[in-house]
């Protein structure tokens, strides 16, 4: 059956999987910095890990699999103990600690299960900032729990020197005054912009956040695919142009794309071929369109916003 042409899906055909996976580089000794700029690694980051240069990276950002059953292709992920997750992950995060410079900031995605375990191992290494609740538009609904429909990313740095561009990652939202009169009564805050909206301070509650569907350009058919938006605020947030930015279960590409989008140098690992071919063509599309859905003149605006109100607020 022929998809709509809504359907902005993006896939591959045998000739682009043969094409992009040209493209892809395994280590089998140690590389410079230089070197891994702007590539994508298909290979088990357990066998890469020690072929990382030391002190090359600004901005760290994990996803890994959630400690659920979850299937990736051809690869599957088991549900594990908390502690048998924790160890899971203190394997790897504690190997990746040396690739990042002093002045680092490390983001660590998971859901509401995956983060019992995961500040158990991030204290060991970082500097807990905060934990950022974003609220996912798809989840199912259950008859004997609460619907999941939000997942957490803890922001951690490895030292009190780092990055954090506030400025870069404010959000336009409408403002809602419960004080309106003129009579003296108080507002609870300054009425700022035109049309009631106005530029809000970066809190750690994110409701402005579209999971990747069918009619958007971003899509694939990645099981748990991150939105380019979320990654951005991320990016601007903890990094500047030019920065590198890893990261080492990269699964379609998202965080490399945004990089690239935005002006950072990246690097991504992935284990899976198909996945990590994706992430090449998205990087190729990437290159004539440099659009973050959610993101315009240099500013996020909430979901369902139309852009052209937005422009009108900031004028």
């Amino acid at each position: 059956m022929p998809k709509s042409p809504l359907n902005k899906t993006i896939k591959l055909t045998r000739t682009e999987l043969s094409q992009y996976s040209s493209g892809l580089i395994t280590l089998n000794a140690p590389v410079s910095a230089k070197k891994l700029a702007n590539r994508t690694i298909h290979q088990d980051l357990f066998q890469t890990l020690e072929f990382l240069p030391d002190k090359f990276v600004d901005l760290l950002i994990i996803d890994p699999p959630y400690n659920l059953n979850k299937q990736f292709n051809s690869l599957a992920f088991q549900k594990k103990s908390i502690n048998d997750y924790a160890s899971y992950l203190d394997e790897f995060i504690s190997k990746l600690k040396r690739t990042l410079k002093p002045d680092a900031s490390i983001y660590v995605c998971g859901d509401w299960h995956s983060s019992i375990s995961i500040p158990l191992v991030l204290e060991k290494h970082f500097i807990i900032r905060n934990r950022i609740t974003w609220e996912r538009e798809k989840g199912r609904g259950s008859t004997s729990n609460w619907k999941n429909s939000s997942e957490d990313i803890w922001f951690c740095t490895l030292s009190n020197k780092f990055t954090f561009n506030t400025e870069k990652v404010k959000l336009l939202r409408k403002v809602l005054a419960p004080y309106r009169e003129e009579n003296g009564n108080p507002k609870d805050w300054k009425e700022v912009g035109k049309n009631g909206y106005r530029l809000t301070f970066p809190s750690n509650i994110w409701t402005d956040i579209s999971v990747p569907f069918w009619s958007m350009p971003e899509n694939t058919d990645h099981p748990t695919q991150k939105p380019e938006k979320l990654i951005a605020k991320l990016i601007l947030a903890s990094s500047n142009k030019g920065d590198f930015v890893l990261d080492p279960f990269l699964g379609s590409g998202t965080t490399s794309v945004v990089a690239k989008k935005l002006g950072r140098k990246y690097l991504g690992i992935e284990i899976d071929k198909t996945f990590a071919c994706l992430a090449e063509k998205r990087l190729h599309i990437a290159q004539r369109n440099q659009s973050i859905q959610g993101y315009e003149f240099d500013t996020f605006w909430e979901r369902n916003t139309k852009p052209f109100l937005l422009k009108q607020s900031l004028d």
